[in-house]
């Protein structure tokens, strides 16, 4: 169903919203997320969503309770509504109307270092081992991973610069000896077949002068995967495993949380729940009390 305004090329109002954000860096994928969730907001109402009104709103959200939306989506609507209203329309009165729902946040699906390997060692060629070695290696996010330049491998300082980050943050991530090793490589192999270029992609797409999709990289992922490994992965299961590993090899979470480019702590301590050798690695003070030895307990109980 086409959506009312936000679908017209030539809407002002359209324009107006896209350059908002584009001023403040949102990415492609975010702004076209955000468009969409307005429009739902323009089909419900039959006209412009600047002509929203409290009740509207109202309406419109317990509509998408009843017709089941999760509340994951329901928040990410809420969020493009609050920029809309806040920054494009400056009614922030409708902004604070919007609710949010909480919900339980599902751990993540981490990968063991052995499944990390297999599964990059199950890649069908060079740059699609590259593309998820920085994703666990640097620990970016798949947008992350398909908006690098060949410009943002800084081997003098042994970072990766991330200029479009989440929220349009910009960033530097860790770049590996052994990551650098094997960006050249690629940078070898995609110039003696034509790809590559010194101010191009670092991962170009089908054509040259467009960037791996994210589509792309998930696809990547499911086929190296489907050889041995039965959980459930994803490009940012790549991302979440360089988290959890930096976690339960001992580095401080605060640092973690600037290589992740997470704005809150709260964020990044969320992996403390999946460390599982952190938790094996303490001592319980019951074991410290030296009341039970094994040879001293009775096997009948």
């Amino acid at each position: 169903m086409p959506y009312p305004v936000l679908d017209a090329p030539i809407s002002p109002l359209r324009q107006r919203l896209i350059d908002d954000m584009n001023m403040r860096r949102f990415s492609q994928e975010t702004q076209r997320n955000y468009l969409r969730d307005i429009g739902r907001l323009a089909t419900f109402l039959g006209r412009s969503p600047d002509t929203a009104t409290t009740d509207d709103l109202r309406r419109f959200q317990i509509e998408q309770q009843d017709d089941g939306v999760p509340v994951p989506t329901m928040n990410s609507i809420v969020s493009a509504l609050r920029f809309f209203f806040t920054h494009t329309v400056d009614r922030p009165d409708l902004a604070r109307k919007l609710v949010r729902l909480a919900h339980p946040r599902k751990l993540p699906v981490v990968l063991s270092r052995d499944e990390v390997a297999r599964l990059l060692n199950a890649t069908t060629c060079l740059k699609h081992q590259a593309a998820l070695s920085v994703a666990y290696g640097a620990g970016l996010r798949v947008a992350e991973v398909a908006m690098l330049k060949v410009a943002d491998v800084d081997s003098e300082r042994m970072l990766l610069r991330v200029e479009r980050g989440k929220g349009g943050r910009y960033r530097n991530a860790m770049l590996s000896q052994d990551l650098l090793l094997l960006l050249r490589q690629w940078w070898k192999v995609g110039r003696q077949q034509g790809v590559m270029h010194r101010d191009g992609w670092l991962f170009p797409g089908q054509h040259a002068m467009k960037p791996i999709s994210t589509r792309q990289l998930y696809r990547i992922v499911v086929e190296a995967k489907a050889s041995d490994i039965t959980k459930r992965v994803g490009p940012h299961t790549l991302r979440h495993s360089f988290a959890t590993h930096l976690l339960e090899d001992g580095t401080d979470i605060r640092i973690i949380q600037v290589l992740l480019g997470h704005a809150k702590l709260n964020s990044t301590a969320f992996y403390t729940k999946v460390a599982t050798r952190t938790v094996r690695t303490v001592t319980s003070p019951l074991d410290k009390l030296g009341l039970f030895k094994p040879e001293g307990i009775s096997p009948d109980g």
